[in-house]
């Protein structure tokens, strides 16, 4: 029996704003027992700044979840908790290896309830840490939002976050967009699939625009250096002081360390779903494209499993499944190579990997001025500090300064993890290469291939970009070139 279309209201999504809660998140918990947590998120950057934080969370009794009733409720506690687990673990001159009882007691409650992990994920400080400044606007508008929580109280993190909301936000129609394309899919309604391709095409270009207006009011130095460090997780974070991971005190005396990566935009489910409906397959990273990988019928080869897939456990349970849902039914690029002689519809379906492609390839751009280009001036600074200058925090950001004896640059530039946990420039151009990989049409696959796994057509990689993830950063200048693929005579 074929599985049925996904009903969007069982997976807790809207037809409008997607992922984004119906009810918007609240502002603050209505039943006063929980002020207390309400009252340290409300002075959160005053006790980082005096180093008080711990002392008082340690201090504050261990709250019952059982008043929460609402799901929004549900859901507000947890950002609160989760911003004090992170703001705890890494608001330290070392971070901590252990979350106190007071916090980690409901926040592993809230997490039961919610099905997420124990931290600061994308669903904490992203789809439930916002409010429109005028309701009856829409929020996919980025002057009309506005965040409840931060780590630093700047306008530099609350734009951080909202360009993702308004991202989720202007996203969120391409859901039932794609559903009916599938549904469309499968009674061989070729004008309306490619009807619902186009439309995806121009929304995924238009997110593509959206996601450039992070430069506005997001400086690279306070997010490298201020920001990001709060977004980290505990898992590959040796070298950031938490080599075991963290221990989440229950009060059984039985607790071991658990490994967590941190937020991340791969936990996304818009960005996957994306994929999904689209039959991109991510490899683990640094895996090549096998030879035999596209298969006769034109479907997608079976997950494997990759860091994108174990993104999955950090999303909201309903969420999840929703993807879940949609990858048995999803048929969109197995119809579109059976039906080779229909141009229109080949055209629009290649279209939209090519502006999937260049969404991934403007991350990736952004990635190397927020996180390459800083780390490498942080590593600069860090040698030519006076010894007797005041010693850094240990977090994520001082532990990609310090240049390890016997290593080269490039070897430091593969090792360089995100907030996730994972290798950062590798990661990012394998997925972005991965995406172009379905593409029907022959002229299509030239124009998005990259990668020895497409010897026979010329490869569409940035100027100085190596097939290992390697990228060399250029300066204000950047690279003059004739390429109209490398977008015109100055590249980047």
């Amino acid at each position: 029996m074929i599985p049925s279309i996904p009903n969007l209201d069982d997976y807790g999504i809207t037809p409008d704003n997607g992922f984004l809660p119906a009810e918007l998140p609240l502002e603050i918990l209505p039943d006063p027992y929980y002020n207390k947590w309400e009252g340290i998120v409300a002075n959160l950057q005053a006790l980082l700044l005096s180093k008080r934080l711990r002392g008082v969370i340690e201090g504050l009794p261990v709250l019952s979840t059982g008043r929460l009733k609402r799901a929004s409720e549900w859901r507000r506690a947890y950002s609160l908790l989760a911003f004090m687990t992170n703001a705890y673990i890494w608001g330290g001159d070392r971070p901590s290896e252990r979350v106190p009882a007071p916090i980690s007691i409901p926040l592993l409650s809230v997490c039961s309830h919610l099905e997420v992990p124990p931290l600061a994920t994308y669903a904490a400080v992203c789809l439930w840490n916002f409010k429109p400044l005028f309701p009856e606007e829409y929020i996919d508008n980025l002057e009309n939002l506005s965040t409840l929580t931060t780590f630093t109280g700047s306008l530099d993190e609350s734009w951080f976050y909202l360009v993702s909301v308004a991202i989720e936000a202007r996203g969120g129609p391409t859901i039932p967009l794609m559903l009916n394309a599938i549904a469309a899919a499968r009674v061989c309604d070729s004008i309306t699939v490619t009807q619902c391709l186009h439309s995806f095409a121009e929304r995924l270009d238009d997110l593509g625009s959206l996601l450039q207006r992070m430069y506005e009011n997001c400086d690279s130095h306070v997010f490298y250096h201020r920001i990001r460090p709060f977004l980290a997780g505990s898992k590959n974070m040796g070298d950031a002081g938490l080599p075991n991971g963290v221990i989440y005190e229950d009060g059984s005396g039985q607790e071991t360390f658990r490994q967590y990566g941190g937020g991340s935009n791969a936990q996304s489910s818009l960005v996957q779903f994306f994929d999904i409906v689209l039959g991109v397959e991510h490899r683990p990273t640094g895996e090549t494209r096998p030879v035999s990988s596209r298969s006769e019928d034109g479907t997608a080869p079976p997950s494997r499993h990759n860091f994108i897939q174990d993104m999955r456990s950090y999303m909201p349970g309903p969420h999840r499944r929703f993807l879940e849902h949609v990858s048995r039914i999803a048929n969109i690029r197995e119809y579109v190579e059976s039906h080779r002689s229909d141009r229109a519809l080949v055209i629009a379906y290649d279209a939209c990997l090519a502006m999937l492609r260049a969404l991934r390839d403007k991350h990736i751009q952004m990635v190397s001025r927020y996180i390459i280009v800083k780390s490498r001036e942080s590593r600069s600074h860090s040698r030519s500090l006076s010894p007797r200058a005041a010693p850094q925090p240990m977090n994520i950001a001082s532990a990609s300064s310090k240049k390890r004896s016997g290593e080269d640059s490039r070897s430091e530039r593969r090792k360089l993890k995100g907030t996730g946990g994972t290798a950062l420039i590798p990661f990012l151009k394998q997925a972005r290469d991965e995406t172009g990989e379905p593409a029907i049409d022959a002229w299509a696959r030239r124009l998005l291939s990259n990668g020895p796994g497409e010897g026979r057509f010329a490869t569409l990689g940035k100027v100085d970009e190596q097939a290992n993830g390697e990228m060399q950063i250029v300066g204000l200048a950047g690279t003059w070139a004739m390429d109209d693929s490398e977008g015109g005579l100055c590249h980047w």
